[in-house]
């Protein structure tokens, strides 16, 4: 027996000279070939997200149909019985119906396809990042995003230009790596994911030089926010750096700190940087004085008369950009100071808030489901965040605390780049939770081990 010739493990798979494969690319070639091309398009995603939207859409597609070839083939139903699975399903059978009484074959067709973001998260919960190799090395990849929109930014702001020769956009703001004014909704959505972790690692050692390092990754990334003069995903950040340092007392120093630093500059800019002043402050000021003759606020009085005239089933998927110049909603609201009802002022493709989006695609029950399975997953995601959560963990329900917050101009809920930054999100943050109790060093019986904490920007991811 000791003459024949030892044979790996058959799930270690073999290289090409007949030795065992190194560590990492052993286990992933390990996995069936669709695990693999799941992996692979998350991972591209990021990139598919920043500069080719259709590929993203596609890319998300993928991994969604994947997911249920894999669970039937397994005859695993399993995840069905998770209560937020069960209310997307809810909603978007919701969704449907309501478009095909009130809404076109087309929107009907786009409601129907809208079911791949939420098989998209689930399979990130319970299939491609069920382990916590997958969960960091995405983690890489969307720091390494994140940090090559600001390295773009500042190059624009220094410079003039990005590396490709694009000029920041007519109003003044920054367009980063961007073609049109993208970079501040995208650095908010990428902002505590790809940064507070390391940032709190860093914050968290002993030594004055780690620390000083953690406060100026803060500093350095919350200013290139600012030079980038959209004011709402700014507010979005501040708003959600106070809610951290509200969950996690030892950081609150310096995220108070941080706050004061951008104050600072943002008056600075007036000298510095006018045009940076200008979007930020004074136009900010303006529109906050003048808000009801906005556009904005006539996109909201359209939404809220569409949503008064259909307050049970909305005007289906797509129906504030399908009905929006009906004569039928330019009508004022009693509880609005809004005078200005004009055919044109109050339409647009979108309400510019996921909430209104939600009432006048699906009427006030489509709310409450949405509302309740909102609930669910912050419920999920932020569990165990008051009481030291894995610093990842934490990013992530942080970004869906702003990204899901209610008074706030956002893009489409359901349009990619948007939705797939937003699943790609949800599905992480429900993986964190489901998978990285043992890495974040809670023991069997759900005590906390000792040596648990920041311990690493990515570990448990």
């Amino acid at each position: 027996m000791s003459d024949l010739p030892r044979q790996p493990p058959r799930d270690h798979p073999v290289g090409a000279a007949g030795t065992v494969a190194p560590g990492a690319w052993r286990r992933f070639t390990s996995q069936p070939r669709s695990f693999q091309i799941a992996m692979a398009a998350t991972l591209l995603l990021p990139a598919a997200l920043f500069y080719a939207r259709a590929v993203a859409d596609a890319l998300l597609s993928i991994v969604a149909v994947l997911f249920l070839a894999n669970r039937w083939l397994l005859r695993d139903r399993s995840w069905l019985r998770s209560p937020h699975i069960r209310l997307s399903l809810i909603f978007w059978v919701w969704l449907v119906l309501c478009t095909l009484v009130a809404g076109t074959w087309h929107a009907a067709g786009e409601a129907v396809a809208a079911i791949r973001l939420f098989l998209f998260a689930a399979a990130l919960e319970f299939w491609v990042l069920a382990d916590s190799r997958q969960r960091r090395l995405l983690g890489y990849v969307v720091l390494a995003a994140a940090c090559w929109l600001v390295v773009e930014t500042w190059q624009q702001y220094v410079f003039g230009t990005d590396m490709v020769g694009n000029h920041r956009w007519g109003s003044g703001v920054l367009t980063g790596p961007f073609l049109r004014a993208r970079a501040g909704a995208t650095l908010q959505t990428l902002y505590f994911v790809a940064f507070l972790p390391g940032a709190m690692y860093l914050l968290a050692q002993s030594g004055m030089a780690r620390r000083l390092a953690g406060a100026l990754v803060l500093i350095g990334t919350v200013l290139t926010m600012a030079v980038i003069g959209q004011r709402m995903p700014m507010l979005l950040v501040i708003f959600g750096l106070c809610l951290t340092g509200l969950l996690v007392r030892r950081f609150r120093w310096p995220i108070a700190v941080t706050l004061i630093v951008l104050a600072a500059a943002v008056a600075a800019a007036r000298v510095l940087s006018p045009v940076t002043y200008e979007t930020l402050v004074v136009v900010f000021l303006r529109r906050m004085e003048h808000f009801w003759s906005t556009p904005y606020a006539l996109l909201y009085q359209r939404a809220v008369v569409m949503v008064q005239a259909h307050p049970w089933l909305g005007l289906g998927f797509d129906g504030f950009r399908d009905n929006c110049n009906d004569p039928r909603y330019f009508k004022p609201v009693a509880w609005l100071p809004i005078t200005d009802i004009g055919d044109s002022a109050g339409c647009n493709i979108h309400p510019h808030n996921y909430w209104l989006q939600i009432a006048t695609s699906t009427g006030l029950p489509g709310v409450a489901l949405f509302a309740a399975l909102c609930t669910v997953w912050l419920a999920r995601i932020g569990r165990g965040t008051l009481a030291g959560a894995r610093p990842i963990q934490l990013a992530l329900f942080v970004t869906l605390c702003t990204a899901l917050w209610p008074v706030a101009s956002t893009t489409a809920l359901f349009t990619v780049p948007n939705a797939g930054w937003l699943f790609l999100l949800i599905g992480w943050g429900l993986a964190e939770q489901n998978h990285g109790r043992a890495q974040a060093g809670f023991d069997d019986d759900g005590g906390r081990r000792r040596d648990a904490g920041f311990t690493a920007p990515f570990k448990g991811c």
